[in-house]
């Protein structure tokens, strides 16, 4: 088998999810566009040679629809022989692309691909895209459907985290996201986002609040009690029935941003890093996806780092640093604990809570973050993983070569 090897990771900034946001201007196809062309720029690649481009994104329709990542690929100008793929597992959607190109380069099957993802949530709302999962009466019956923040405080109630612990929790992830963003620790990857006359629309991620504080975070009420009030507390309960109430302890403050933004990883074989001289900065050690009960949804990250863990020969304890995606404190929490991993080396440079977590996307930025940190420390190995709707959890674990 052949080692599939990073040559490179490019992201943009992120923008607020909203109308208001730096990013709203800007179609998704733009967005993936510009990291594409980033990637043949900082590497001076022929484009001929790259086989495939795979995009995670989310949701699929209007702009970001009909195989947005084919689409980039000819509004990036690359060659046309150059394919594109979208695919979609969720919020895990931009490292499974990874994985895909990945799994291209390791079967021998492509030389050179691009893995990655894109999601503007302010052009393309979250949950456009629908489904039988949610929609369909049957469906979500049988599978005591409830919607993702009911299962994030279900999560925290099974597992005895108070509103304090996750306030705790988001307080810190919005000041390493601050000190990183201070001591220009993304600067390798991100790449400023600029119009047609090469001025900048955005070059930092704006989503960041650093002065958050616990009394702060304290004034925000819960944001799934009433949601929870209108059935679907008793749903989860009916699932779960060792609960005797559901404690709501999430908001906007201790959940992922909404936010816009995209994200590439370039992966090739070694005859590519000869041919244009390319230097790799880690290998794809090994990557796994798992099914996790669905109504609680969000158990996936610390099961799918398991089996990635035991594909690799590894444990937990060998991982020098993690990057997990912050879709509420609670999963991370929860993470932690399953895998008995100290915070000090999970998500030290902040997460989601304060950054944003750009649903397509997020899984190639974080990839690319714990490199980055990687080689500041000059330590070797990494785990990203993240939860995923419907109960999933995806694992990558890279290291440095």
């Amino acid at each position: 088998m052949n080692e599939a090897l990073i040559f490179d990771t490019v992201r943009t900034p992120r923008g607020k999810g909203k109308k208001s946001g730096s990013l709203n201007e800007v179609a998704p196809v733009q967005l993936a566009a510009k990291v594409l062309k980033s990637i043949e720029s900082r590497n001076n690649l022929n484009t001929e040679d790259v086989d495939d481009v795979v995009l995670g994104c989310v949701h699929p329709i209007g702009e970001q629809g009909a195989d947005i990542a084919r689409t980039a690929v000819l509004e990036a100008e690359w060659h046309q022989t150059v394919s594109g793929v979208q695919v979609d597992r969720f919020c895990a959607s931009g490292l499974e692309a990874v994985n895909i190109a990945a799994a291209q380069v390791m079967s021998g099957q492509a030389s050179l691909s691009v893995g990655g993802g894109v999601e503007s949530m302010s052009r393309v709302p979250l949950g456009s895209s629908g489904g039988a999962w949610m929609a369909d009466p049957t469906v979500a019956y049988n599978s005591y459907f409830v919607p993702q923040g009911i299962s994030a405080d279900l999560l925290a109630t099974k597992y005895n985290y108070s509103r304090n612990d996750v306030d705790s929790y988001a307080v810190s992830s919005q000041k390493r996201a601050s000190e990183a963003w201070k001591n220009n620790k993304f600067k390798n990857s991100i790449i400023p986002v600029k119009d047609q006359n090469d001025l900048p629309i955005l070059e930092v991620d704006e989503y960041m609040r650093p002065n958050t504080t616990m009394q702060s975070l304290g004034a925000l009420e819960p944001s799934f009690e009433k949601m929870g009030k209108y059935g679907f507390d008793d749903v989860a309960i009916l699932k779960y029935p060792e609960i005797e109430a559901i404690k709501h302890v999430h908001h906007a403050g201790n959940s992922s941003g909404i936010v816009d933004g995209a994200a590439g990883v370039l992966i090739g074989n070694k005859e590519m890093a000869d041919k244009y001289n390319l230097k790799p900065r880690a290998k794809i050690r090994s990557f796994a996806s798992i099914g996790s009960e669905p109504t609680i949804m969000l158990t996936g990250p610390a099961d799918s780092a398991e089996k990635a863990l035991k594909k690799a020969n590894m444990n937990a304890s060998d991982i020098d640093l993690f990057e997990m995606n912050e879709a509420f404190a609670a999963v991370v929490l929860r993470f932690m604990e399953a895998l008995n991993v100290d915070h000090s080396k999970v998500n030290v440079n902040g997460g989601a809570i304060a950054l944003g977590h750009p649903l397509g996307a997020t899984g190639a930025i974080i990839l690319g973050t714990v490199l980055d940190e990687l080689e500041r420390r000059n330590l070797s190995t990494g785990l990203i993983t993240l939860c995923v709707g419907a109960g999933m959890g995806t694992a990558t674990i890279i290291e440095r070569v």
